[in-house]
């Protein structure tokens, strides 16, 4: 028993060493199904991170019109990407996600560190990033399609 015991841990070593330095490299992680979720994507391409929560009424509004969002860029050069502001994992995201409707990628780490975003403390909260990686807006309250399209156009305009 002892043996197969310190067997099992050892994969178990080795199978967390390897998904960890996997995560080292151009991703962001794990979606809401437990999917690598890679940074690389269509030159040029911007992010719009969301934060959201289960009991945030705007948040439950502001959700049709994020899915609108991605919808509208299947070119992938807009991705919009949700981030559980309660930290949920495994299948209480998946089951909160679908729950709310949710059709974009929802991360299951929150990237904040990445792109050196400010600690969130209401929501909902969206954030702009840019083809560089670079956070160009923190936009607080609901935001709609249009409006999010309108603040990426006049921010790639900017340079």
């Amino acid at each position: 028993m002892g043996k197969q015991f310190q067997t099992v841990m050892q994969m178990v070593a080795v199978i967390s060493m390897a998904l960890i330095l996997g995560a080292c490299g151009e991703d962001l992680g794990v979606d809401q199904h437990g999917r690598k979720v890679a940074v690389a994507g269509p030159e040029g391409q911007w992010l719009v991170i969301n934060y959201w929560a289960q009991w945030c009424a705007p948040c439950r509004s502001e959700i049709p019109e994020l899915n609108g969002l991605e919808q509208r860029f299947e070119d992938g050069s807009v991705r919009v990407l949700g981030v559980n502001f309660d930290g949920l994992q495994g299948e209480k995201l998946s089951q909160a996600v679908e729950e709310m409707g949710i059709r974009f990628t929802v991360l299951a780490q929150d990237p904040a560190a990445r792109f050196g975003l400010p600690v969130t403390e209401v929501l909902p909260v969206t954030y702009l990033i840019d083809d560089q990686g670079r956070m160009r807006e923190r936009l607080l309250g609901e935001q709609t399609a249009e409006a999010l399209i309108a603040r990426i156009s006049a921010l790639r305009k900017e340079g």
